[in-house]
């Protein structure tokens, strides 16, 4: 008895060094798809995300709209932070999070950002806290993890137009995500369907990678699973046309 609470009271440890353990609140993205693949059924709180799109611009848009739809579900002030004036901030009302609720920290670096992040995170009252990133190292990762742990705000990493395969870059965020425009389901008329995006998974501390296609954020900030994608898994074509 005393060896296995002692082999369980170190993969505990291991757990918390991991932040698998650490209980934590979640958002769930209401998609039972989504969040029954996510540690604690939703995107964890107090905790750093990467979001990334590709050097498309359309892609570039659906990763930061992503990000605007989480937010907007939340209360409370968010800061942005980003390395110049280039964000339409009117367009996030269209996510949920009206620009109001956003104060932008102009920056003119990644180092600038960082540090704008680190301390915008000792903050508890934030419903959140942004930075736009070229790239982020180990070190950055943790720290922003940590001053997320310590105030309970949600972190995201936007890696504006990025050409790199970030899955081989080492990282403390929980997750890290990868957003990209997809083909809207015809109407048969003339007229544009709710716009579709191809959400990747790419990793989950304490789960799996995962993909699906999903209907983009609406008004209110919810994305959703179209109705001919509900009852099937997401094929290597669907992916390969993504």
């Amino acid at each position: 008895m005393r060896q296995s609470a002692a082999i369980e009271n170190l993969r505990a440890q291991i757990a918390q060094i991991e932040g698998v353990a650490t209980p934590r609140d979640v958002l769930p993205f209401g998609v039972d798809a989504i969040d029954q693949v996510l540690p604690g059924g939703g995107l964890a709180s107090g905790a750093l995300h990467e979001v990334a799109g590709s050097p498309e611009l359309a892609d570039d848009a659906a990763a930061t709209v992503f990000i605007a739809g989480i937010l907007g579900r939340l209360e409370g002030m968010v800061v942005w932070s980003l390395r110049w004036r280039d964000l339409f901030a009117p367009a996030l009302h269209l996510a949920g999070l009206h620009p109001d609720r956003v104060i932008f920290v102009e920056a003119g670096s990644d180092t600038h950002v960082l540090t704008a992040m680190e301390e915008c995170l000792r903050h508890a009252g934030l419903a959140g806290v942004v930075g736009e990133l070229g790239k982020i190292g180990l070190t950055a990762s943790r720290r922003l993890q940590l001053a997320a742990e310590q105030s309970n705000v949600p972190a995201f990493v936007l890696r504006r137009a990025c050409a790199i395969d970030a899955k081989g870059e080492g990282s403390a965020a929980m997750t890290r995500w990868r957003v990209r425009a997809a083909p809207s389901a015809p109407l048969g008329i003339p007229s544009l369907g709710r716009p579709r995006w191809a959400l990747d998974l790419e990793r989950a501390r304490g789960g799996a990678a995962h993909s699906w296609i999903v209907e983009s954020t609406d008004a209110q900030g919810r994305i959703g699973l179209p109705a001919d994608m509900v009852d099937r898994p997401r094929s290597a074509e669907d992916r390969r046309a993504a």
